[in-house]
């Protein structure tokens, strides 16, 4: 009996604490999707502005030179441009825009920064679309910013409170 109840005790923390840990994790990959998604960012400024790519073929760089794990968005983007000949590029970063939140962590504060860009990409001449790059990244580099403070502050809390809450509903069933 007692090694039935050791097990379950043990049970109970292990999972417990790796819920902790799940939801610290959460904020660490915001923080390094935020900074990939500068990169990728970057990369689109260089193909636009400096490079004169037209904007699909732009995509299918960034995607091609970005980090995978963030840059598959803007391949997603190209292909829903590509497949539907009358959208705007807007529209493709409303396409995308859950996926943003689901696979990359990022808040809404994050995605609506995301989309705003999405509406003035492409609508205006390389002089103001480099003025909009400097924007976003500046905001995106704000975003990083506080994603770090809260990694810091909610990160450690997250593994703290996953680790006392198995064993304080184990000191409560025994």
């Amino acid at each position: 009996m007692l090694l039935v109840k050791t097990i379950g005790c043990l049970i109970i923390i292990i999972s417990s604490s790796t819920l902790g840990f799940y939801y610290s994790r959460l904020y660490s990959e915001r923080v390094n999707n935020l900074i990939n998604l500068q990169n990728c960012i970057q990369i689109l400024e260089t193909e636009i502005i400096y490079a004169a790519t037209p904007l699909p073929k732009a995509f299918k760089e960034v995607y091609r030179k970005g980090n995978k794990k963030v840059s598959f968005i803007f391949n997603e983007i190209r292909e829903y441009l590509i497949n539907d000949k009358n959208s705007s590029v807007y529209d493709g970063f409303l396409h995308i825009a859950s996926e943003l939140k689901e696979s990359l962590c990022f808040k809404e504060e994050d995605i609506e920064i995301i989309l705003s860009f999405g509406r003035s990409l492409g609508l205006s001449n390389r002089i103001d679309q480099e003025k909009h790059f400097k924007v976003i990244l500046l905001q995106l580099k704000n975003q990083q910013r506080e994603a770090e403070e809260e990694k810091a502050k909610n990160g450690k809390m997250y593994k703290s409170l996953g680790v006392l809450i198995g064993f304080g509903i184990v000191l409560a069933l025994y």
